[in-house]
């Protein structure tokens, strides 16, 4: 993935975190855990594009 995409993705994913919490009413508490679960969401798929981390896809839940 050139690295142009990555960046324009992380602008997009900011701006729309920026835009949710600057204008949509919530509690903070849901506010916090909206911007957590962004930001793991987004550290997660930062580290499979650089190939940190493996395919999530060998990752079983179950049987």
């Amino acid at each position: 993935m050139p690295l142009i995409t990555v960046v324009i993705v992380l602008i997009v994913v900011g701006v729309l975190l920026w835009l949710i919490n600057s204008y949509l009413p919530m509690d903070g508490k849901i506010k916090s855990i909206l911007n957590a679960v962004v930001v793991i969401a987004v550290v997660i798929w930062l580290l499979q594009v650089f190939g940190v981390l493996g395919s999530l896809g060998a990752i079983r839940i179950g049987n």
